[in-house]
């Protein structure tokens, strides 16, 4: 049985055309260095100028230029310097670690300079109604768990962040604090931001007053602070 060798046909990009419908059944062969230039020049052509339907694209890049176009959108018309600092809080966060404190159990902490009047951190947790606030403080309390994470927003909307926060739970507070909190409103929904008042050195905690309602029974303020009020409450 013989096998004959199947004709060699060319493109015009100087790329041999297999007959046999694959390059390996062909065994080697040789390129002639005419029709290797003329590949070589017409690759490099197609590398320098990629068609705009074949250019690759990043999700993860796209995805945050999307969100930030729809951020800014929202700001369309408003001159509030709240949404800007927020939009620039969400891209670039200022750098804080958790760590024991001297104040009470755990901390948060600068881990780089922070100007006055800068937000610092965002008060994250899942928004619930005072009613289920209720129910989860008692049962808390039943499971013994010491600290209870809740952000009032509103007369009805409480952030708690119990469970499922980030490190603004851990702040501290302080009857001379170095932030404040305040309401903001972002795409019509509340959220909590952490302000700072002064500028905040690296390593120094961060703290904001709680401001709890006076009630009857008082719970005991550890800050240590020069007009300390005795009493978070």
């Amino acid at each position: 049985t013989s096998f004959s060798t199947p004709k060699k046909k060319k493109r015009d990009d100087g790329m041999r055309e297999h007959v046999t419908g694959c390059a390996r059944s062909e065994g080697y062969y040789k390129i002639d260095k005419k029709d290797k230039l003329k590949y070589l020049n017409n690759s490099r052509a197609f590398a320098e100028e990629p068609p705009a339907d074949t250019q690759v694209r990043n999700p993860a890049v796209n995805g945050r230029r999307s969100e930030q176009r729809r951020l800014l959108s929202s700001f369309t018309g408003s001159c509030d310097s709240d949404l800007l600092k927020f939009n620039q809080l969400k891209f670039r966060k200022k750098k804080l670690k958790f760590c024991k404190s001297h104040i009470h159990d755990w901390g948060l902490f600068a881990m780089e300079p922070i100007a006055a009047d800068e937000m610092v951190i965002e008060y994250v947790g899942q928004n619930i109604r005072q009613v289920i606030a209720d129910m989860r403080e008692k049962r808390y309390e039943d499971e013994g768990i010491g600290s209870s994470y809740m952000f009032r927003v509103d007369h009805d909307t409480i952030i708690d962040a119990t469970k499922c926060g980030n490190f603004a739970r851990f702040i501290n507070h302080s009857c001379n604090p170095n932030c404040y909190a305040k309401v903001i409103t972002v795409e019509s929904q509340k959220k909590i931001v952490i302000y700072s008042k002064q500028h905040i050195n690296v390593n120094e905690e961060i703290t904001y007053d709680y401001k709890f309602p006076i009630e009857d029974v008082k719970i005991p303020c550890l800050c240590g602070s020069e007009n300390c009020r005795g009493t978070l409450n």
